[in-house]
């Protein structure tokens, strides 16, 4: 997948512009707070539909603006895919699709791909189990648009199970039950094949970056059971009176895990800082490498001000790896691309692109 085009208007700081990335590496370089990051941010958004910044979307809109308007224009194996989002406050996003408005956001999954790096991702090993699904997430919502429709289907549930269980009116909970074993059941699936998938990847990618450490990837599942909606439904009645008590669901895909082990020790609890960014870095790439197995083709890779902090052989390690990969890089310094081939550098200042 290519990425021809991606416009913006009255995003963040722009009122318009206008990138046109190469096939191989885009660089966008400037001060801080200048709006590298914006591009990103906007590229990102039609990939899955929302920022990695903010979860308010009202933030996108340039100040004193009445809406805020992101476009992309991608080439796939099946021909050109036209995406474009428009925000106004108080109103929800717009999604439209080769001309065509979206009537529900999942519709947007897997036309734009996409895999996003930034400084928080090199967090995401010692951060809380939240940050690891939304990892898991992001990249199967963009490969199998029927897994975002099941996590849609499996927060609705369990948003109206929790109202059951702080309410005590538990009249309807055997029919949310069944829902959210359903739709469990099938998050569980996707999961599994999808670490499965991940950890096998991973571990040759981690063993050439680290120096040959090896390293597993185990999904951690938040149901001790079979990923099946029998299994599941008889989890949820079993756990019910403690639910009851708790006003809480405290079984099921919503409380998964990734754990990860580097020569046989969990990383997140005895890994040094410098093999947890070897780490994050690893699952990085490894994801371009699913995400081709998945759909034939390579996503978009956006490097969001991430160079700077990595050290110069992970960086070397991680430059050497973007051959055959379009990738958008944001860096405030072009020297930390020192040795990479670069085929379009764009200065970013207060809003404007220079090229």
């Amino acid at each position: 997948m290519l990425v021809k085009r991606l416009a913006v208007e009255n995003f963040r700081p722009y009122e318009q512009a206008e990138l046109f990335p190469a096939p191989g590496v885009t660089l966008l370089y400037g001060g801080n707070a200048q709006g590298k990051t914006a591009l990103i941010e906007a590229l990102y958004l039609c990939c899955t539909g929302r920022s990695h910044r903010t979860s308010r979307d009202l933030e996108l809109i340039k100040t004193g603006q009445p809406f805020s308007r992101v476009t992309v224009a991608a080439e796939r194996r099946d021909g050109r895919h036209d995406v474009e989002i428009l925000l106004r406050p108080g109103e929800k996003k717009r999604i439209t699709i080769g001309g065509s408005v979206a009537s529900r956001s999942g519709e947007l999954m897997g036309h734009v791909t996409g895999v996003l790096f930034s400084p928080e991702d090199l967090r995401m090993v010692k951060d809380g189990p939240a940050e690891r699904r939304r990892f898991i997430d992001m990249e199967l919502s963009q490969m199998r648009p029927a897994y975002y429709a099941a996590l849609q289907r499996y927060n609705r549930a369990l948003l109206q199970r929790g109202t059951l269980l702080r309410t005590g009116d538990l009249t309807c909970i055997d029919a949310w039950d069944e829902q959210l074993a359903r739709s469990g059941a099938e998050i569980m699936r996707a999961r599994i094949q999808f670490v499965e998938k991940l950890s096998a990847i991973a571990r040759g990618v981690h063993e050439g970056i680290s120096g040959g450490e090896a390293l597993e990837v185990e999904y951690r599942p938040g149901a001790k059971a079979e990923p099946e909606a029998g299994a599941l439904l008889k989890l949820l009645q079993e756990a019910r009176a403690a639910d009851i008590r708790r006003q809480t669901t405290s079984v099921g895909p919503h409380r998964d895990d990734l754990g990860f082990l580097i020569a046989g020790s969990d990383a997140r609890a005895y890994g040094s800082q410098g093999q947890q960014r070897t780490l994050a870095l690893a699952l990085k790439l490894s994801e371009l490498e699913v995400m081709k197995a998945e759909t034939g083709e390579y996503p978009v890779l956006m490097l969001d001000d991430v160079m700077s902090e990595l050290d110069p052989d992970r960086r070397r390690l991680l430059l050497e790896r973007l051959s055959g990969v379009q990738t958008v890089i944001a860096s405030t310094d072009p020297a930390d691309l020192a040795g990479a081939s670069v085929d379009l550098s764009v200065r970013v200042q207060a809003g404007r692109l220079e090229a």
